[in-house]
């Protein structure tokens, strides 16, 4: 059974919610506010340690009815049971889209292809589970009888950035182990992280799906010879002490020297860019242990129970989702900032860039079709309070629409109360300064208690209002944990899903990122042979300028 392929503007939804849209476009939220006393009661959701504030928005029990109505008629609940089950929702790569299986509970059947993939899922797991103990209780040690200090994921994309991003999200829980990523192409960039590491106590992961990513080969084969430089003992045997793979490509793992028995395999039913459940979150486990690797994907599990079982007007990735929908294809909004009021999670949002916008930077339908409206949105963002003073400005008082997820934990990890109330003021200040802004009124008030001249007054008034109106999600977690980070992560490529149903396109093929890859390939042989021509004059004058520089 495919996904539905319904165009969302033919739904009588979408006409009555464009209908809808006319009469709420120029309404204040504080006005809904008041007309409402009960509106924050109404509009929010609380689940285990999760709590979503969504009242902070341009929308009315009306709105959010037509919203619930659309997804109906998409029938994203169908599509929901075909996400879970197996079936080939991948359908322009022919593939089942089940980085959802990689958390399963071991007494969960999954079927591809007629198969139940848990037991090889937990076959991996154990492999998982194993390696890492070994390494981290020292068991496991390098060529020269040395325990390991260092760990270098070598990888590109989804490869790294979910890994690199839980790793920092969970430093609060690691060990003595400390873990370097290695992802970007730049020979600097690789050379700043091999410096200062010993190489009899390093171990080096090469995550790659297919073994035959540039970035991640050149930067391998670029640590391989540094290492082998160091002369530590023989070629296999350093390599087989010192590196491992992920990878669905054995013998191509095995070429470069890798031992089968130090292959962790993963299966083409996991997209990149959500595979740091499988063991391309290898690192992520050396990290903080395999017991807390495990509690993330726990976490990650339950919020897919919570998404597959749940009533859609109850399900925190449905409504979030519908909520994006309300914004982008209505408000016409482009952009969506995520603001995490911890540190810890400075690469959160980088995260969801790939994963959002690889996945529903989309312009053709599911029945090949052109799109005629909006699809996916541009994310971004940083830490709070760091972004206050970085591009805030923007959403006070410039002219664009943002809305934005602020995600905070009620309790520190430090366990500083003190910090963690100012933290946690500035968290919900925002949110309300964005609610109400400042109106003239106020404003003026407060310039009256200055004792300036009326002339000052005047001449400063209008820079200091603020017309609020601009609208906010507010997730409050308990505690920055394993489990609770997994649920998380899991919330939001949920919503992912939820939004390329609506949209009806197909969120897990990314074959734009394949042009520039063989463009770049084609350019690189063609200055190896010293011949660049064939090309627009822009690329051709920008070759010929680097040719001449280098």
């Amino acid at each position: 059974m495919s996904l539905p392929k319904i165009d969302p503007t033919s739904t009588n939804a979408w006409k009555e919610l464009r209908a809808h849209f006319q009469l709420l476009e120029k309404a204040h939220m504080k006005d809904l506010f008041a007309q409402d006393p009960e509106r924050a009661e109404k509009f929010n959701l609380q689940w285990e340690d999760f709590y979503l504030d969504f009242s902070k928005n341009r929308l009315t029990e009306e709105t959010f009815s037509l919203l619930l109505q659309l997804a109906k008629e998409v029938k994203l609940e169908q599509a929901i049971n075909s996400y879970f089950s197996g079936e080939k929702i991948n359908e322009t790569e022919n593939r089942a889209v089940l980085h959802t299986a990689l958390r399963a509970k071991e007494s969960d059947k999954i079927y591809v292809n007629g198969k139940n993939v848990v037991p090889e899922i937990f076959q991996v797991k154990a492999q998982i589970e194993t390696f890492t103990n070994q390494i981290i209780n020292g068991s496991k040690k390098g060529i020269t009888g040395k325990t390991f200090t260092d760990v270098v994921n070598i990888g590109v994309g989804g490869s790294d950035l979910g890994p690199s991003m839980v790793v920092g999200a969970l430093e609060f829980y690691k060990n003595h182990l400390n873990t370097h990523f290695v992802s970007n192409i730049d020979g600097d960039h690789v050379n700043s992280v091999i410096e200062n590491l010993n190489p009899e106590t390093t171990l080096f992961i090469v995550v790659s799906k297919t073994f035959s990513t540039q970035e991640t080969l050149s930067n391998a084969t670029t640590i391989k010879e540094w290492f082998l430089s160091k002369n530590l003992g023989t070629t296999e045997e350093a390599i087989s002490k010192h590196f491992v793979a992920v990878s669905t490509n054995i013998e191509k793992a095995k070429s470069f020297g890798i031992k089968e028995t130090n292959i962790f395999p993963i299966w083409n039913w996991v997209g990149g860019r959500f595979s740091l459940w499988s063991a391309v979150g290898l690192s992520i486990s050396l990290s903080i242990g395999f017991e807390n690797f495990n509690k993330l994907l726990l976490g990650a599990n339950k919020m897919d129970t919570h998404f597959k079982s749940q009533p859609l007007d109850k399900n925190i990735p449905v409504v979030l989702a519908l909520i994006s929908i309300w914004y982008n294809n209505f408000f016409k909004t482009e952009t969506q900032a995520v603001i995490p009021y911890s540190q810890y999670l400075l690469r959160f949002s980088t995260y969801l860039q790939q994963s959002c916008m690889e996945s529903n930077g989309k312009s053709v339908d599911r029945n090949g079709n052109a799109v005629t409206y909006q699809t996916g949105s541009v994310i971004w963002g940083q830490p709070g309070t760091n972004s206050q003073h970085a591009f805030f400005q923007l959403f006070h008082q410039g002219t664009k629409l943002i809305p934005a997820d602020f995600i905070g934990f009620v309790e520190s990890l430090s366990g500083n109360k003190t910090h963690q109330d100012k933290l946690i003021s500035n968290f919900i200040a925002q949110t309300e300064a964005l609610l109400n802004g400042k109106t003239k009124e106020e404003v003026l008030k407060e310039l009256e208690k200055k004792n300036l001249s009326s002339e000052e007054i005047k001449s400063i008034l209008p820079y200091k209002v603020f017309k609020g109106n601009k609208p906010s999600n507010t997730i409050f977690i308990n505690k920055l944990t394993p489990e609770s980070l997994g649920k998380l992560i899991a919330l939001y490529e949920h919503k992912i899903f939820v939004q390329g149903i609506i949209w009806n396109i197909f969120s897990y093929d990314q074959f734009g990122v394949e042009l520039g890859k063989q463009l770049a390939g084609n350019i690189l042989e063609k200055m190896k042979k010293n011949s660049i021509a064939n090309h627009d004059a822009s690329t051709l004058k920008l070759l010929r300028y680097y040719k001449n520089i280098t």
